[in-house]
C-alpha cells in the first residue's frame, strides 16, 4: 500500500507540474490528457505574450490521417497545444489533439475557406482517463476492421483500395479511407460493412500524396518523407514550379515515392519567383560591334546569365551579371553599341572554376604541433651557430698576415688553376738553386 500510494503521488506530482488540470491527479489513476506533439510541424504561437490577443473562442483539433476541425470552446477552458479533448460530433463525440490555439486560428480559417459565422461543433472537456482507454479500445479494432473491409470490397469486385479506417473517439462510428481511380459505387459495400460491424459508416477518398504518407518511408534526399512526418496540408503541385526553378523535365528524378510529383518542389518557388524579377528578359538581344547575343542560359541564385551568339546551339557563349545585362540592355535603346559584354576591368581577371579540395590537406596536419615547433626552432638555431662560426673563423683568416693563412683545400676541378699559379714560384727558385749550386762547386776548387 505505501508503494502504491508512492506511485499515485508521484503521479499526482507530475500531473499538478504541468499545469494542466489532468483528471489523474485527481483520481490518482496516473492518467494525463496531455499528451505531447511528435512529428507534427505545429506552429508557434507568437501572439502568446500579448494579454489582449488570447482568444481561446476557436481551437484547432487534428485527427487521424491528418484530419483538420474548428471547434468553438465557450466555456474557455484553458488548453495548450498537445492536449487530448472531446469534441462534438455527430452522433456522439470525438477525441481529438490540440493543434492550434489563439488568434492563430483565424488565419488557418480563412485559408480553409470557412466563414467567420459558420455554425461550428464545440469542445466539451479535456479528455478524462475514461475517455482515453475508451479511445484506445477502438483503436485497437482499425487494424482488423481494415482487413475484413478489404475482404468485402473484393468479394463484391469494386476497383478501389481501402486504406484505412479511424474509429471514433466513443466507437460508434468509422471512416473507412480509400483510394479509386474511378469513380465507385460502393452503397452495397456500406450496408454490408453496417451489418457486419455494428457502427455507422462513412466512406472518405484520399489521394496518393495521404496514402504515402500514411505509410510513409525514405525519400530521395535521405530523410523520413515530409508527408509522413510533419506536413498535414497538401497542395497542389504543377510542372510550373519545375521550369521556374531551371530543373530537368525528367518524370523519374521529380516525381516521389506516390508518383506524383514531390511536394519539395513548392517549398523554393517563392525564393525563385522573386529571384526572376531581378533577372534580364529572355526575349532581349545584346548588341555588340561585333556580334549579336542571345539569351541562353540562367543561374538564378547567383544572378548571372550565359549569352550565346547562336539562338539555338551554344556558340561564343559570355558569362555576364543581371547588373552588367541591364547596363548592355539600356545603352542599346539608346542607339549605343558596347565593345564587348564584360567589363574591361573584369576581361582580365580569370573566372573561378571548380576546386578539388580533398586531398589538399593531411589528416595529421594537427598533430604535435608543438613538437614540430620545437624541432623547426632547434634546427634554426643550429644553422645559426654554424654560419656564425663560419663567419668568426674567415675573419680570423683575413686578419692574420699571407704567410701564416692556412691554405684552403680546393676542389678537384680547379687543379689546372692551382698549377697556373704555382707555375711561377718555381721559376724563380730555379735560378736561386742553380746560383748555390755555382757557389757550391767554386768553394771545392778553393
Amino acid at each position: 500500500m505505501d508503494k502504491n500510494n508512492d506511485h499515485t503521488q508521484e503521479y499526482a506530482d507530475k500531473c499538478a507540474s504541468c499545469a494542466h488540470g489532468c483528471a489523474g491527479a485527481a483520481n490518482g489513476s496516473g492518467g494525463c490528457s496531455r499528451r505531447e506533439p511528435r512529428g507534427k510541424l505545429f506552429a508557434t504561437d507568437w501572439l502568446a505574450d500579448i494579454a489582449d490577443t488570447q482568444a481561446d473562442d476557436v481551437v484547432e483539433v487534428m485527427f487521424k490521417n491528418t484530419r483538420i476541425g474548428f471547434y468553438n470552446n465557450p466555456d474557455r477552458i484553458p488548453l495548450a497545444i498537445g492536449d487530448l479533448v472531446v469534441v462534438e460530433a455527430q452522433p456522439g463525440h470525438d477525441v481529438g489533439t490540440v493543434e492550434m490555439i489563439g488568434p492563430l486560428v483565424d488565419i488557418q480559417m480563412r485559408k480553409a475557406g470557412i466563414k467567420p459565422d459558420t455554425q461550428l461543433k464545440r469542445v466539451y472537456r479535456k479528455a478524462r482517463q475514461t475517455d482515453i482507454e475508451k479511445f484506445e479500445e477502438a483503436r485497437a479494432r482499425e487494424h482488423d476492421t481494415m482487413i475484413k473491409s478489404r475482404r468485402i470490397a473484393e468479394e463484391l469486385k469494386l476497383d478501389m483500395k481501402i486504406g484505412d479506417v479511424e474509429y471514433q473517439g466513443d466507437g460508434g462510428k468509422a471512416i473507412f479511407y480509400y483510394i479509386a481511380d474511378e469513380r465507385v459505387d460502393f452503397r452495397k459495400l456500406i450496408r454490408i460493412l453496417a451489418d457486419t460491424f455494428k457502427i455507422r459508416i462513412e466512406m472518405k477518398q484520399i489521394g496518393a500524396r495521404q496514402e504515402a504518407g500514411r505509410i510513409g518511408g525514405i525519400g530521395p534526399c535521405g530523410r523520413p518523407l515530409c508527408c509522413s512526418t510533419w506536413m498535414s496540408h497538401f497542395v497542389s503541385v504543377g510542372t510550373g514550379a519545375a521550369r521556374l526553378q531551371d530543373l530537368s523535365m525528367n518524370p523519374q528524378k521529380l516525381a516521389g515515392q506516390c508518383a506524383k510529383l514531390k511536394c519539395c518542389l513548392n517549398f523554393e518557388v517563392d525564393a525563385y519567383a522573386e529571384s526572376h524579377k531581378k533577372m534580364p528578359p529572355k526575349d532581349a538581344v545584346l548588341e555588340t560591334k561585333d556580334a549579336l547575343y542571345y539569351y541562353f542560359k540562367p543561374d538564378i541564385l547567383s544572378r548571372t546569365v550565359t549569352y550565346s551568339t547562336e539562338r539555338n546551339v551554344p556558340a561564343n557563349l559570355v558569362t555576364i551579371d543581371a547588373r552588367r545585362a541591364f547596363e548592355i540592355i539600356a545603352l542599346n535603346k539608346s542607339g549605343i553599341k558596347v565593345d564587348s559584354l564584360t567589363v574591361e576591368s573584369e576581361e582580365g581577371k580569370p573566372q573561378p572554376g571548380f576546386i578539388e579540395i580533398v586531398g589538399q590537406d593531411s589528416l595529421t596536419r594537427f598533430d604535435k604541433t608543438k613538437n614540430r615547433k620545437k624541432k623547426t626552432r632547434q634546427a634554426t638555431r643550429q644553422n645559426d651557430s654554424e654560419q656564425q662560426s663560419k663567419n668568426v673563423q674567415n675573419q680570423k683568416q683575413q686578419r692574420q698576415p699571407p704567410q701564416q693563412r692556412q691554405r684552403q683545400p680546393k676542389p678537384q676541378g680547379d687543379t689546372q688553376q692551382v698549377s697556373n699559379i704555382q707555375t711561377p714560384r718555381k721559376r724563380q727558385q730555379q735560378p736561386q738553386q742553380r746560383r748555390g749550386a755555382q757557389k757550391s762547386s767554386s768553394d771545392e776548387s778553393q
